[in-house]
């Protein structure tokens, strides 16, 4: 790894864990390359590409600043925070599930309404996985990137793409509890009703209530764990 990639990401790990809060001037380029132990052109390219990436504000003969990243970061922001698997706050990923609950009705009724058949084919496939969590995380990412690609619009797939490791991660740690894989279940048989009909509307209505579901369920998951 680069040195500037490591510097980048060992940083980026601190704000997460709060060691740079928001708003909070850093350390000058000499403290950080003292710090990181690396040279001050490691330290300049590193804080260019984190200011680039909403992570930093930098103005002119003053230390850079540590933005809130809710409020001023980007989509690399949420690519760099899905590197940091061990330092992803709860919070983050409930809000990464209200953003799949917004966006999961609407290709799963582009695909049942343009592509009923290859929803069906999709669907058909959940009766023979094993019931275990990995298995059941596999085939549901498997299940949602093809609902994606079935739907007329390219970039909810591109989108879904971005999550693929941390999905399967936190399906797997979802689906250690046999009663969220039978409640899958009962929604993959309910989808494939839907998908029978060729009727979008109730897919989406369908979809719409199991992500609700499906986010109490986490919620009530990591709140035992």
């Amino acid at each position: 790894m680069r040195a500037t990639d490591k510097v980048e990401k060992q940083f980026i790990r601190k704000v997460l864990k709060g060691d740079y809060p928001s708003g909070k001037q850093i350390q000058s380029e000499r403290e950080l390359a003292a710090e990181f132990e690396v040279g001050r052109p490691v330290i300049r390219e590193v804080l260019q590409r984190l200011e680039r990436d909403g992570w930093l504000t930098i103005r002119n003969n003053q230390r850079a600043t540590v933005n809130n990243y809710w409020k001023e970061g980007n989509l690399m922001t949420i690519v760099h925070i899905l590197n940091e698997e061990d330092t992803i706050p709860n919070e983050f990923i409930i809000h990464l599930l209200e953003l799949r609950k917004n966006l999961s009705p609407s290709y799963v009724k582009g695909a049942v309404t343009h592509k009923p058949l290859e929803v069906i084919s999709l669907l058909k496939e959940s009766e023979s996985v094993a019931d275990n969590p990995q298995a059941f995380a596999q085939y549901d990412w498997y299940l949602q990137r093809g609902l994606a690609a079935a739907a007329p619009n390219p970039i909810y797939l591109l989108i879904l793409n971005s999550f693929g490791h941390l999905y399967i991660k936190m399906a797997t740690y979802y689906f250690t509890d046999s009663s969220y894989r039978d409640a899958s279940r009962e929604y993959y048989l309910k989808l494939m009703e839907a998908a029978l009909d060729k009727d979008g509307d109730k897919a989406e209505q369908l979809v719409h209530t199991m992500m609700a579901q499906s986010i109490r369920m986490w919620q009530e998951h990591t709140a035992v764990k």
